[in-house]
């Protein structure tokens, strides 16, 4: 494939916009090369302004559960856009897509829209501190949960510790709050509640995404609930990623275990800007106007969002079946993965949940973000590569999670895994070369 013309667009970006890009792993980074500049999508299919056609397992980061340009959302995108694209004033597509998600999620008895996940995940982090009048959380090394800045921290030398800013910018005093636990690691938890004088909540993700894709074991999860309980905590799953991907209630569709704020994004607008926050009414209550925790958004519930994902979460609704193909042939994707890697006798693991899937060039089992860390790099980046050079668009990076579209058929599967045995192949002896 060329990309001459995604070459020149790049080298343009650079100029104006930092990197050349406005997400930091759309810039190719851990794989190398120039990023293809999209022009159009259509179903299971990504065209780049060179003429170049990609079957998509990245569909937009998540949110294309039908893939792209799906005929009902496409009309309740436009049939709303005609009637104005925003009014900074209560709708009744806000309150319908709200009761769709109350409807489907035990945990959650209100729910806030904002405008990302990000936004979701701070809000409902102040939400917490707020109820509880705490100021400490627990978060997990390797779970991304936006950036704002008390969530941009990394890992100290201990097991469990506070964590310190991970990006310029973010004073110290702003993540002195936040504790640092290993995931799937109850006592690192633990430890944490014992360091701290008052820990307001617990944020994870239920399903990690964000160091590849990495399920949390059901005991962590339901360890993690008792302690909160203990502690008078709150336990909060992001689900930004996994809600109605993992199943049509998320991490909650897989699990015993009920968090007391969940956030949601991604497939709940439809592949338009939207986010959401929502669990029980006593907490929710304490939510301005209502209450004295203060959170407020100009295009929070834009219309146009909320249309495009009350379609599609209805389209989820009439098609329950739809999950069980979707993981299905997820799970025929890495198992032809896996059968690709091991002709060539390279390590690798996978992982399904759902529509979800990951993989890692090594032979340990991942349950955490050390053991993702241990995966080969420079094995995923000539892999991903050739995978590119053949027409597949794979996520940029080995920490990234990739989805299975509604417009992914059998054949299309069988196709990739046709060319991964060729990819393997490729990236083998390139390994050897080196």
């Amino acid at each position: 494939m060329g990309y001459e013309k995604s070459e020149a667009a790049f080298a343009e970006a650079y100029q104006y916009i930092p990197g050349g890009v406005d997400s930091p792993v759309r810039a190719f980074g851990s794989v190398g090369g120039v990023p293809p500049f999209i022009e159009r999508g259509k179903g299971p299919y990504l065209y780049d302004i060179d003429g170049n056609r990609y079957i998509d397992y990245v569909q937009s980061w998540g949110p294309l559960i039908f893939g792209h340009c799906d005929p009902e959302i496409e009309e309740a995108v436009i049939s709303t856009a005609k009637k104005g694209l925003s009014f900074g004033a209560p709708t009744e597509l806000e309150t319908a897509l709200a009761r769709e998600i109350v409807e489907l999620f035990d945990s959650i008895d209100k729910v806030r829209f904002v405008n990302s996940g990000t936004e979701a995940v701070m809000s409902a982090l102040r939400l917490a501190r707020g109820f509880t009048g705490r100021d400490d959380f627990i978060k997990f090394t390797g779970c991304y949960h936006g950036h704002s800045d008390s969530l941009l921290v990394q890992a100290g030398s201990g097991a469990a510790t506070f964590g310190a800013p991970s990006s310029p910018g973010v004073p110290a005093d702003l993540t002195q709050h936040t504790l640092l636990a290993n995931y799937n690691d109850l006592e690192s938890v633990e430890r944490c509640f014992e360091q701290s004088e008052g820990v307001a909540c617990v944020i994870i993700e239920p399903i990690a995404g964000n160091m590849g894709l990495v399920p949390a074991d059901e005991s962590f999860l339901q360890g993690l609930r008792s302690l909160c309980d203990a502690h008078g905590a709150l336990l909060i799953f992001d689900e930004v990623m996994s809600g109605f991907r993992a199943s049509l209630r998320g991490a909650q569709g897989l699990t015993q275990v009920q968090p007391d704020l969940v956030t949601l994004g991604k497939v709940i607008g439809g592949g338009m800007p939207v986010g959401a926050f929502g669990g029980r009414a006593e907490i929710m209550h304490r939510l301005s106007p209502e209450g004295p925790v203060y959170q407020a958004g100009t295009l929070s519930g834009n219309p146009v969002a909320m249309a495009a994902g009350l379609a599609s979460l209805r389209k989820l609704k009439a098609a329950p079946s739809l999950y069980v193909t979707l993981a299905e042939r997820a799970r025929k994707l890495m198992d032809g993965f896996e059968a690709a890697a091991k002709a060539q006798d390279l390590p690798l693991v996978t992982e399904v949940r759902g529509s979800m899937f990951g993989f890692f060039f090594t032979d340990v089992p991942v349950r955490n973000f050390e053991d993702a860390k241990r995966g080969d790099n420079a094995i995923f980046k000539r892999f991903h590569r050739a995978m590119l050079d053949r027409g597949v668009y794979l996520a940029c990076s080995s920490y990234e999670t990739g989805f299975i579209s509604a417009a992914l058929s059998d054949e299309l599967i069988d196709e990739t895994i046709r060319i991964a045995y060729e990819a393997m192949a490729e990236a083998a002896m390139e390994q050897e070369q080196v």
